[in-house]
């Protein structure tokens, strides 16, 4: 089916951005997101010119893999449709030039679960590193499934996945995780002995949700606000990491301006952050 998007979105930057590590690109026209059993396709519906094409332009035609239903149910909410990304104001001067650099990156709404396993394998890895060890433990303990692009696909596992049989351990240790490991098992423990604790978080205010998260060994405060933003897409939430903390000291003089943006400060990071990957000369 096609589906119409009037606001910023550009798939590369989205995938290149640091919060979802198993979004995939295809070819030069074709993309592929999964998300709990949902897997869509998608591409540009009129790709004249793939090297001039701009994906982040406001008012973009896709051809999507998922029906309507489907699309409107969760595919809309997953790419923060609801929100007006070409809306935000933003007058300050580099936040407007990190803007201009990364704008189509949009929020996706991602599984607590997921955001939680993924962000504590983050620490200290690089991006493609953390695919990387993500991709084995799918391949290792998830569901295999068949797509229309005859891909060899993986669904993310489920806690009970993950902590099935005697040998789980020595399997996930397989998966490069090294000093992680304890802190992956003692996210497994804490959820799968408390049914509702992710779930709950929804219901949390900002201070109280991030306070829970760190709870679990290993969720200190930069990966718990990441998990709040990207899972639980709580904009007002800024994570601050090596990159944030150079921009932070290097264009701000060490005060950091997210206050300035309140429930946008997470998207206005989002921007700062692949700023940051694409012009490393600068810090």
């Amino acid at each position: 089916m096609q589906v119409k998007v009037n606001d910023y979105i550009d798939f590369d930057k989205i995938i290149e951005s640091g919060q979802t590590f198993r979004a995939k690109k295809l070819n030069d026209n074709l993309y592929r997101f999964v998300s709990l059993e949902n897997v869509l396709y998608i591409s540009n519906a009129t790709p004249k010119n793939l090297k001039s094409r701009k994906t982040s332009k406001v008012k973009c035609t896709f051809n999507a893999s998922c029906t309507e239903d489907e699309w409107k149910k969760f595919w809309y909410n997953y790419f923060d449709l609801n929100r007006s990304y070409k809306d935000i104001k933003i007058n300050e001067c580099f936040s407007k030039k990190c803007e201009e650099v990364s704008r189509g990156i949009r929020i996706l709404r991602q599984d607590p679960f997921e955001m939680l396993i993924s962000f504590i394998i983050s620490q200290r890895k690089s991006i493609p590193a953390i695919r990387t060890s993500i991709e084995e433990i799918c391949r290792r303990f998830g569901t295999r499934i068949d797509t229309e692009y005859e891909e060899e696909l993986y669904l993310f596992p489920t806690v009970d996945q993950l902590t099935k049989g005697s040998d789980c351990s020595d399997n996930l240790a397989e998966c490069k995780l090294g000093y992680r490991l304890p802190y992956i098992e003692d996210a497994l423990n804490t959820v799968k002995n408390n049914k509702s604790f992710l779930s709950d978080g929804f219901n949390m205010t900002d201070e109280e949700l991030l306070n829970h998260l760190i709870t679990i060994k290993g969720v200190g405060v930069k990966v718990a606000n990441c998990v709040a933003l990207f899972a639980y897409n709580r904009t007002g939430l800024a994570p601050v990491d090596t990159w944030i903390k150079k921009i932070i000291d290097d264009k701000y003089n060490g005060v950091s301006p997210f206050e300035n943006y309140g429930e946008n400060a997470g998207i206005i990071q989002q921007y700062m952050f692949y700023y940051a990957l694409t012009h490393k000369d600068e810090f």
